[in-house]
């Protein structure tokens, strides 16, 4: 990542960029994240927070129980399009909530996906969020160069949220694929590659739970496992513990995505190799800022150039640098970590 868009994320981060408070008293939003625990959406619901008091917004928060449930967010939905809600700031479960959401959006209100983009692109007005594939591209890329000539004989697992091709989840893991080298026929659909380097896809929930089992299960197909792509930290976490209850802990390269605090600290300690870090307090600020404009006189968020959606920047964290794959060490993604 270059540097002056690393710059431009610090800059986003601390300086308010647009006074809303003026027009904003009492407009009513909402802040719908998949759950209340993972310090992603923990993160992201301080940024929705802090910027709606800054503009006098009236923000309601709710979650789902967990990732992949879609029934609360369902339920939330509803409740903000009766509360009168001018916005929605959602991280979609996944695609069971796009009725919901085109009923909200045909009702007049904004709806802005977070993180993850709705399937349906009649189900929002603009997504802000990470480059999900970017993030799998560069952890990926570097994986494979620090494995040099070894990578044409990796052995991978690849640690998902679940099989329901949930577009962040695809777009992180087929990102990472393509990063190391492997062909992916269907860029949309995880599990259509055919290299036989890739042992398995498990899903992990995203939780360290998920990450133990998931390990387990791709270490009795593969003992000599040596690559272990990971949706997010959370998942990292419990793959690092099922490789040192085998003891494999020193012999296998751990990647993932997110770049909150602990999952830094663990790229320091040497738990992780490298993660790609996202910013869920900008996309979150971002949004409530894109509500109070849209109150204010109508006006909807615009992509980044050449995207189709709002791209709220990431960079590469590891401390272990690989030529021709730009990062940040872990000291400065201590600066910019969440959680």
């Amino acid at each position: 990542m270059k540097k002056t868009i690393i710059k431009s994320v610090i800059s986003a981060i601390a300086v308010t960029t647009l006074s809303t408070s003026a027009f904003a008293a009492g407009t009513a939003a909402c802040l719908i994240t998949k759950n209340n625990t993972n310090p992603f959406f923990v993160k992201m619901k301080e940024g929705a927070e802090a910027k709606a008091n800054e503009s006098g917004i009236d923000l309601s928060s709710y979650a789902g129980k967990v990732d992949g449930d879609a029934g609360p967010q369902i339920t939330a939905i509803e409740n903000c399009m009766a509360s009168g809600a001018k916005g929605i700031l959602i991280t979609a479960s996944n695609d069971a909530v796009i009725p919901a959401l085109k009923k909200a959006r045909a009702a007049g209100i904004l709806v802005i996906a977070l993180d993850t983009p709705i399937a349906d692109p009649e189900a929002q007005d603009m997504t802000f969020a990470t480059d999900n594939f970017e993030a799998g591209l560069l952890i990926g890329k570097w994986a494979r160069a620090k494995m040099g000539d070894a990578a044409k004989d990796a052995k991978i697992g690849m640690l998902d949220i679940n099989k329901d091709n949930i577009s962040v989840d695809v777009a992180r893991d087929t990102g990472f694929l393509v990063g190391f080298g492997i062909d992916v026929p269907n860029l949309n659909v995880m599990g259509s590659e055919t290299d036989s380097r890739v042992i398995g896809h498990e899903s992990s929930g995203a939780n360290p739970e998920g990450g133990v089992t998931s390990v387990e299960n791709l270490l009795a197909k593969e003992p000599d496992m040596n690559v272990v792509y990971t949706i997010n930290e959370p998942a990292a976490e419990g793959a690092f513990q099922a490789l040192k209850k085998a003891g494999k802990e020193k012999d296998v390269l751990i990647v993932s995505v997110d770049g909150g605090c602990p999952g830094v600290a663990s790229v320091k300690s040497g738990v992780i190799g490298a993660t790609s870090q996202q910013y869920p307090l900008l996309m979150a600020s971002k949004g409530i800022e894109a509500i109070a404009a849209f109150a204010k006189d109508g006006t909807k968020p615009a992509a980044s150039d050449g995207l189709t959606f709002f791209n709220t920047g990431v960079n590469l964290v590891t401390d272990s640098p690989a030529d021709g794959v730009p990062s940040i060490d872990s000291t400065k993604g201590t600066e910019l970590c969440w959680g």
